[in-house]
């Protein structure tokens, strides 16, 4: 029986210390919820803003999980949950959809998991916890922390699935380390532009949100999309997420950018007969304005290939963080 109400007591969230259980027995938690091989969902406005709080101290490794935390806490648009090793001392803690909202194995789009750990060397037993991650579908880890790669590699071993890592260069937004990591910019030489755009032709082109319906737009261009799948994930984040674009002459999209489940601005693309007039520059440079105004971090990341966007945020004075934009790709074998 003991046995019973431990498993009860371990699995349970709430910020009492102690559980009473039947017959008037209670029986403090603060030790057995420190057991690295349970997972606790953490439910109620103030584990989860409490959660927030500890992610911000260790930004920018957790810039990835405090972004899509955050979103919990303003409404939770996507469904998701947070699950930690231990409570309140947590050292790995993962957010993913609910397990009702992941019914398509071959959508990765949706079996996203964001990960975050203090100590990503001794996080793979946690990781492969039964009922965790569910490693029989095609799906998605996102983290700010490179150093995961390992414990990956080592479950792909293990729990049979090819993985394949994606790195990309992370940026924030020089406001948005200024109010959450000013320690990002020291020593650093920021463009003298002041972080703001060229103007535009304004009578050519109009600052506007999007429409669902703008959605096969945006996946045609989104390097990680052109597929149903994509169409669907974009559909979800341009109905519940600002997203900015330009309207050109003929009132559609010439130039957009979106925001995922996470707070990143994603998915910025430009008509290819509309590109090198600065225009992308200016619809992230307004997303940012927008998202800031509404308390979101505002962060990006840029292919160590694409020199015109590496440019074009260091115009607007976002702050690069090399190697922290990490996406493994995983595909039962």
């Amino acid at each position: 029986m003991l046995f019973l109400y431990y498993l009860v007591i371990s699995t349970k969230c709430t910020t009492d210390p102690s559980i009473r259980l039947k017959d008037g027995i209670s029986l403090k938690v603060s030790g057995l919820a420190k057991v690295s091989s349970m997972m606790l969902p953490l439910q109620g406005a103030q584990m989860l803003q409490m959660l927030e709080k500890s992610l911000r101290k260790s930004l920018p490794a957790s810039l990835k999980v405090y972004g899509t935390v955050f979103h919990i806490n303003h409404g939770n648009p996507f469904n998701l949950k947070a699950l930690v090793d231990k409570w309140p001392d947590f050292n790995t803690v993962v957010v993913c959809p609910q397990e009702q909202d992941m019914t398509d194995d071959l959508d990765h789009y949706t079996n996203t998991y964001q990960i975050y750990s203090k100590d990503p060397q001794n996080c793979q037993e946690f990781l492969g916890s039964p009922d965790l991650i569910n490693w029989k579908q095609h799906l998605q880890i996102q983290s700010s922390q490179p150093s995961l790669n390992e414990a990956i590699q080592n479950l792909a071993a293990i729990k049979s699935f090819k993985v394949k890592q994606t790195q990309r260069i992370l940026y924030m937004a020089s406001e948005t380390a200024k109010e959450l990591a000013p320690f990002l910019l020291e020593s650093r030489t920021l463009s003298p532009s002041g972080g703001k755009p060229k103007a535009i032709n304004q009578e050519m082109f109009k600052l506007s949100s999007m429409d669902v319906t703008h959605a096969h737009l945006v996946n045609k261009f989104w390097h990680f999309g052109g597929n149903e799948r994509s169409q669907r994930f974009i559909e979800r984040c341009i109905q519940n997420f600002p997203a900015c674009c330009l309207l050109g002459p003929e009132g559609t999209p010439v130039c957009w950018d979106l925001m995922d489940q996470t707070g990143e601005m994603r998915m910025a693309g430009t008509l290819p007969e509309y590109r090198l007039h600065g225009l992308v520059t200016y619809v992230i440079y307004s997303h940012a304005q927008k998202l800031g105004k509404l308390g979101f971090p505002v962060y990006s990341h840029v292919d160590y290939s694409n020199e015109a966007m590496q440019k074009m945020s260091y115009t607007l004075q976002h702050i690069p963080i090399p190697r922290s934009w990490n996406q493994w790709n995983c595909v039962p074998l």
